[in-house]
């Protein structure tokens, strides 16, 4: 019995004879049911971030570089996914994560008038090399210092907007508490069915590094939580 990849037949057959379902039966089925939760998690991750831009009409304290390395992060960690065909399971939050993450760097343009010509120059620059990265038209060597990379432009996205967190007041601006705690989550979660899923070790090394970082930042928005200003609701 077989549903999107999700083996059901040994839980459901430990169950009927009355035995709860054996370590090696259920621990597949745990890491495939929470990569498919992430997934369905990840269509909704930084809608809050989006909108507390949106509603405040304000990119206070946050570094634009920082949301357009990420986009870039994203874009070669799912072009490597998908060309060493691993279960959609493992790797689907990526797809939805890379269309929020292009939405929220328009976002941050929009509201970051006027957008100086450097800026315009690293979004055209993205626009004409994405899709040969996503197609996988790039000699194999190459593709696999990208996904190395990636790993250290992850942790150089987060960078900045860390630094800017402390040295700016010690605040952290428009940053959402949802966003960070839900790739705070995610990132954790991640870690268990990559082991499951057993991926490439980069790939779980980018969750690790997913939790150091994204967990530096969720820890600056509790420890400034009172230096926000007032009018703002914390569950934002």
């Amino acid at each position: 019995m077989d549903y999107l990849g999700i083996d059901l037949s040994c839980a459901i057959g430990s169950l009927k004879d009355g035995n709860f379902p054996p370590k090696d039966c259920l621990l597949p089925l745990i890491s495939k049911l929470l990569g498919y939760a992430i997934v369905a998690a990840s269509t909704t991750v930084k809608l809050p971030q989006i909108l507390k831009i949106v509603n405040h009409k304000s990119v206070k304290g946050l570094s634009l570089i920082a949301f357009e390395l990420e986009v870039v992060g994203y874009t070669i960690a799912l072009a490597y996914c998908l060309h060493n065909g691993l279960p959609f399971s493992a790797y689907g939050e990526l797809v939805f994560l890379l269309i929020q993450a292009l939405i929220l760097v328009a976002v941050i343009y929009y509201y970051s008038k006027p957008v100086g010509i450097t800026t315009w120059i690293r979004a055209l620059l993205y626009c004409a090399v994405a899709p040969t990265i996503l197609a996988g038209q790039i000699d194999p060597i190459l593709f696999e210092a990208l996904y190395a990379s990636q790993h250290a432009i992850f942790f150089f996205a987060r960078v900045p907007q860390i630094w800017k967190n402390f040295s700016q007041n010690k605040s952290t601006g428009e940053l959402s508490f949802l966003t960070c705690l839900m790739n705070v989550a995610g990132s954790l979660v991640r870690v268990f069915t990559s082991l499951q899923e057993k991926a490439p070790a980069m790939v779980l090394l980018g969750s690790v590094l997913g939790i150091a970082t994204n967990g530096a930042l969720l820890s600056q928005i509790i420890l400034y939580w009172n230096s926000q200003v007032p009018k703002e609701k914390k569950a934002e």
